[in-house]
């Protein structure tokens, strides 16, 4: 098998999805979260959101985000496995995958137009256009497990990533809530501003001359016509938004609500059980700060305890500090209303529904979404135990930076949430680049096109 040393240089990348539920506990200042496309949310919805105009830059070089610690159970045996062979029988746990449920997944992208997913690249060397001709072969094979499998050892070939892998969760938030203010449902979610504008390329020197940082994805206009930053989340919350008929949902507490914005979408019941989901629109456009971190630095969590659901029980628990470390987190989100489909995940940053285990948030400047991935892990007994899975990437997030960074999508609800905040484990990553791909005539030795 191909082995393939991914580029170490970062250049500007946009990020469609939201924030992760790793970023809320371990990410620091360095990594800005990013921007998705319509139809995208932020967390990655981006964790699942959205191909677009706008843009962060981050600094961060690392692989694994800072304060992170592997998992350190033993991957996968991979021994099998050499630089030179060229076959799919060396990944652990390949022969016993589902192969037709990562076919499914892969044609749903195709579905998503072919347009779309031609104008979708990354640097590794796959294309969306080396993607979107496989498209016709894809829908056409006979929906059995051993013709899927046939197909991606037909048309791809198993490029494995030597930098060192490491996934982390997310999930939907499930949550009760309302459309109308209520005494009990109290707490607002907002959708985008029409006064709020992305910082385009060609409004990155007026950014700058206004003093906003390369950092500040989203700000405003003044009357004289200046770029201005947008107020921040301590601000909105202490009403800066308020009156202007912005809020499109409400929800019970400010916890419900800082969650929604980390996981960037969230399916809502209404009082007369009807579902209302929310996915992400746009941000404040102020760096993500995650709060997990500065509970560590402070002492009050231990790096190795820290999870999404200690994060919340400490801010349970101390509800007049609580306010105070949120409003550190200056960024915040705004969302929009899409199709309330029971039986669909939301929206990631390739315009499609995510699946549970099979959708992955990857780093969209390195790969072109609806890029097939074989993932190997040893995760938790409840997430999977040996995880050895082919995954379609279909979002994405400003804490996945790096070829062979990944954040896994679980599901909706709170057992998902549980799952998804317990994962920040070492991984492998293998590529399947389609046959003609730049990436896989390099891996190959032969010249890309």
């Amino acid at each position: 098998m191909p082995r393939y040393q991914g580029p170490q240089a970062r250049r500007d990348f946009s990020r469609p999805a939201g924030l992760f539920v790793f970023m809320a506990l371990f990410a620091g200042d360095g990594m800005a979260a990013g921007s998705p496309p319509a139809g995208a949310h932020e967390n990655k919805s981006g964790k699942a959101a959205q191909l677009s105009e706008f843009s962060d830059r981050t600094g961060k070089t690392d692989d694994v985000p800072s304060g992170a610690t592997p998992d350190p159970k033993p991957l996968p045996d991979d021994t099998a496995c050499s630089s030179t062979t060229l076959s799919f029988d060396c990944l652990p746990g390949w022969e016993s995958d589902d192969h037709l449920a990562a076919l499914s997944v892969f044609v749903q992208d195709c579905d998503a137009g072919l347009d779309r997913m031609a104008a979708r690249t990354g640097m590794l060397g796959v294309s969306g256009a080396d993607l979107a001709a496989l498209c016709k072969t894809a829908r056409s094979v006979t929906p059995t497990a051993a013709a899927a499998k046939a197909f991606f050892e037909t048309n791809f070939v198993p490029v494995r990533l030597e930098d060192p892998g490491f996934v982390t969760g997310y999930f939907e938030p499930a949550i009760s809530g309302s459309r109308v203010r209520t005494e009990r449902f109290s707490v607002p979610i907002y959708g985008k501003p029409d006064d709020l504008v992305a910082i385009r390329p060609d409004r990155r020197a007026a950014a700058r001359k206004a003093g906003l940082s390369d950092d500040t994805a989203f700000a405003r206009f003044n009357d004289d016509g200046a770029l201005a930053a947008y107020p921040d989340r301590a601000a909105i919350e202490a009403g800066a938004l308020a009156g202007r008929g912005l809020e499109i949902a409400w929800v019970e507490s400010p916890l419900d609500a800082f969650f929604i914005h980390i996981q960037g979408s969230a399916r809502i019941r209404l009082a007369d059980g009807s579902l209302m989901r929310l996915a992400y629109a746009a941000k404040s456009g102020h760096p993500y700060t995650a709060i997990g971190g500065i509970l560590i630095a402070r002492g009050e969590i231990s790096r190795e305890a820290m999870s999404m659901e200690t994060l919340r029980a400490w801010l349970e628990a101390n509800p007049a500090e609580a306010g105070a470390l949120m409003a550190q987190n200056r960024s915040f989100i705004f969302f929009r209303e899409i199709e309330a489909d029971e039986g669909r995940g939301p929206v990631g940053a390739a315009g499609v529904s995510l699946s549970a285990g099979r959708s992955l948030a990857v780093d969209k400047e390195l790969h072109a979404f609806g890029t097939p991935i074989f993932v190997e892990a040893s995760l938790p007994e409840r997430a999977g135990g040996s995880f050895s899975r082919l995954m379609i990437a279909q979002d994405t997030g400003s804490a996945i930076v790096g070829p062979a960074r990944g954040d896994i999508f679980f599901g909706t609800g709170a057992e998902a949430g549980q799952i998804a905040g317990e994962i920040r484990h070492a991984a492998r990553f293998t590529v399947l680049a389609p046959r003609g791909s730049d990436l896989a005539r390099s891996a190959r030795g032969e010249d890309a096109q």
